[in-house]
């Protein structure tokens, strides 16, 4: 089994704690590598909270790829630890959090850290310490930033966007009603579908409504849009919100399609919703989880197997296994005595990099390293199709 998150923060000594800290304040960060050269990660993600199944998924895609590649001796001898901390989804945690791993010195990166609000206020940490801000979940544009340090994987919401309305402007749709959460994601979100539309030369007819983090006004959402009879609705959800909302709609409009982003789609979500889920169709940033015709995904499912895993295989863990490789490849190409400076140009040496069925093309920082995006369909069973 998987080794649950652990911080690993208690084990400094005050003495490294203050003078880390003190780095941090003055807007630097050194980086004091471990007395058996393994590589030290920081991560701040939601482990609980409303997003909980998401933040896990991602949490143990990563750990079993690590967990393969240091069962193998590592990356040039260097075995790679994952301390994570829990922030709950919430932004004041999350950035707390990256103080505290920022200020240790054995932090070598950042990692995978989630959320659209999370990763915006914890940018300025990352950009001033200059220690690699490694692929930040989320596809907002506050994160495409053009400074080296920071690098983004996933596909943009802009993107995935995109390829909603594209598909929507194919069948005909107009009334197009979205749904968004009350935060920067969910503006993220509204914004990149209605410059779609406006791409796609689609009027803005539908009605807009929001929905706060803790779906407490999911209901008043529902029953807004499903009075404007839109021919389709974009969700703009992530988590809890996404049920609450997908449920009450689905009571008073059963048959109008609806549309969603990958963040929408995790397991544990489509598993609570039931039956309101099916027909749904929503865009995915990586490959299906179960297909072992593409070579990265058959990598993954063996990886999973070896873990014990009892999760099912889901989209976000399989994003968080590439993520975790993505990175294996970089600290591979910095040599065997990586500095930070050294993995972030590696980063940017991934040029065209097919890991078996996802490409990496780090062209520039400020832009995703990855352009992936396809549109699944939730059966009757609860499970995406093609």
């Amino acid at each position: 089994m998987l080794p649950a998150a652990q911080p690993r923060l208690s084990s400094l000594s005050r003495r490294s704690m203050l003078a880390g800290m003190a780095a941090l304040a003055c807007g630097r960060s050194a980086w004091a590598q471990s007395p058996d050269g393994q590589i030290v990660l920081g991560q701040t993600t939601a482990l609980s909270g409303p997003l909980a199944d998401l933040g896990q998924a991602l949490y143990y895609g990563a750990q079993m790829a690590f967990a393969a590649v240091n069962a193998r001796g590592g990356i040039h001898g260097r075995t790679i630890t994952l301390n994570t901390l829990d922030d709950g989804y919430e932004v004041d945690k999350a950035v707390s959090n990256a103080r505290q791993l920022l200020a240790d010195p054995a932090t070598f990166a950042l990692f995978n850290c989630f959320g659209t609000p999370h990763v915006a206020a914890m940018l300025p940490l990352a950009q001033s310490s200059n220690v690699p801000f490694f692929a930040p979940l989320t596809g907002a544009q506050v994160s495409r930033v053009a400074q080296r340090n920071v690098f983004n994987i996933r596909a943009s919401y802009a993107e995935e966007a995109e390829k909603i309305i594209q598909h929507l402007a194919t069948l005909g749709m107009r009334r197009i009603a979205i749904v968004y959460q009350a935060n920067s994601f969910g503006k993220e979100v509204l914004d990149a579908t209605q410059r779609a539309m406006a791409v796609w030369k689609l009027r803005d007819e539908g009605a807009t409504a929001t929905v706060q983090n803790d779906g407490r006004d999911a209901q008043v959402a529902a029953t807004k849009l499903a009075d404007s009879e839109p021919e389709a609705v974009i969700i703009g959800l992530a988590g809890k919100p996404t049920l609450d909302f997908v449920k009450a709609f689905r009571s008073q409009r059963r048959g109008t399609p609806l549309y969603a982003l990958s963040v929408m789609g995790a397991a544990a979500t489509l598993q609570a919703l039931g039956r309101d889920a099916a027909g749904m169709a929503i865009t995915q940033v990586v490959p299906q989880p179960t297909n072992p015709a593409v070579p990265i995904v058959r990598e993954f499912m063996q990886a999973r197997k070896n873990a014990n895993m009892a999760q099912e295989p889901s989209h976000s863990a399989l994003e968080g296994y590439i993520i975790a490789r993505t990175f294996c490849e970089a600290l591979q190409r910095a040599g065997k005595n990586p500095s930070r400076a050294a993995f972030i140009d590696a980063t940017w040496s991934l040029k065209k990099w097919d890991m078996g069925g996802f490409e990496i093309n780090a062209t520039e920082p400020g832009q995703n390293a990855s352009r992936f995006v396809e549109l699944t369909l939730v059966g009757r069973d609860g499970r995406f199709m093609r």
